[in-house]
């Protein structure tokens, strides 16, 4: 199964049931998985605890053998769900602390933390004073946390915090709040999910309509669809620093995906290349099909077993997408409350003349920043 949020007045994610939808296609076509087919359920998880709870109950009811590459905010709800049914929780998005605790959580990048944590050193190498942007919510209090471990790494002091409601049409007040003194050593990192666009747009038209301040975002809340659609190289997000979990979109490395993308969602408005929840689940997937191609062919596929896999695998390939992932004991990376991260790289981006690409090579592994608790 695949759950995401779709047709809510918060995120929403329905670009990650359509890749889940895609990659059945794509998985079946090549003779499935040792000659059985993969058969995906999605569901809306509605950024409701009633309707993720319908979810968790259709899953278990289909036996299902795993939850895969989904977005949810109701991470202490799902995670306690999943253990007590058994079911593997494979690549989340990341957005909730829970997905990097639960035993029954199999993650494919260092979420949120990583990408707050990498998001400040990259910030405190170009701005004297960070003012951040973020949902006035439960998940969105931990944002804080990681972005300062990140400006401290840096000799940066903390960033101002700037909660804000989430569902909201206009963000003209946390704007002008947020330019401070307007100045082009200051940065503003604004990481609102769907609204990041309203908000920046609010910004834009924040005081002389021509603010000094530098703009910075996670991908995500920042992608290139984003960029395109408010001007492309005119984009008020031009020059804006962006960190990713992976390589930027134009990278061959994603090319299988697109190809997938082009030949089973063709006309599907919801699927994006560029969107990260479609590349997460898109990895999520491939790690899933690998696992379970490699298990001994007799061996019954199902939650139990699919789980003693991936706890038995390390070294496994994304192609380039990822470092290699394990989830063995070995594969731990001893971050402190998230010892089921076992992938904290993350990629340094930047929009030049209208597209999203990467600011410096490869990847950057923020581990040692993200276990520095003094922060």
């Amino acid at each position: 199964m695949t759950w995401a949020p779709e047709d809510t007045k918060a995120t929403n994610m329905p670009g990650m049931l359509a890749m889940a939808q895609v990659f059945q296609k794509y998985v079946n076509d090549q003779g499935g998985l040792n000659g059985r087919k993969l058969r995906v359920l999605t569901c809306n998880e509605g950024n409701l605890p009633a309707a993720l709870a319908g979810c968790e109950q259709r899953a278990e009811k289909a036996k299902a053998v795993a939850v895969v590459g989904s977005y949810s905010e109701q991470g202490s709800i799902f995670v306690a769900e999943l253990t007590a049914a058994g079911i593997p929780y494979i690549g989340g998005y990341g957005i909730t602390q829970n997905e990097f605790q639960s035993p029954m959580s199999y993650p494919i990048n260092g979420g949120l933390p990583a990408l707050l944590a990498g998001s400040g050193r990259q910030l405190a190498d170009v701005c004297k004073k960070v003012t951040l942007v973020r949902p006035d919510t439960i998940t969105g209090d931990q944002f804080p946390i990681f972005l300062d471990q990140g400006l401290a790494a840096g000799r940066r002091a903390p960033a101002r915090d700037i909660p804000t409601a989430d569902d909201v049409s206009d963000y003209t007040d946390p704007a002008a709040r947020s330019v401070g003194d307007n100045k082009p050593t200051s940065c503003v990192s604004a990481v609102l999910g769907d609204h990041t666009s309203t908000f920046f747009d609010a910004l834009r038209r924040t005081g002389d309509n021509k603010p000094k301040v530098r703009v910075s975002s996670v991908l995500g809340s920042v992608q290139q669809s984003l960029v395109d659609s408010t001007g492309g190289a005119a984009s008020p997000l031009e020059g804006a620093y962006v960190t990713g979990w992976y390589p930027a979109t134009a990278d061959p490395k994603w090319n299988p995906m697109k190809a997938a993308i082009t030949k089973y969602a063709f006309g599907d408005n919801r699927i994006e290349a560029s969107d990260p929840g479609v590349q997460t689940t898109w990895i999520a997937y491939d790690v899933f099909a690998k696992v379970v191609r490699a298990m001994d062919h007799g061996t019954k596929v199902n939650a139990a077993g699919v789980r003693l896999a991936m706890d038995r695998t390390t070294g496994l390939s994304t192609g380039g997408l990822t470092p290699t992932l394990g989830w063995s004991l070995d594969d731990t990376l001893n971050v402190p409350s998230q010892p089921r991260m076992v992938n904290s790289s993350i990629t340094y981006q930047v929009v030049k003349d209208g597209t999203l690409v990467q600011a410096r090579p490869g990847f950057v592994n923020v581990a040692a920043t993200l276990r520095d608790t003094k922060n």
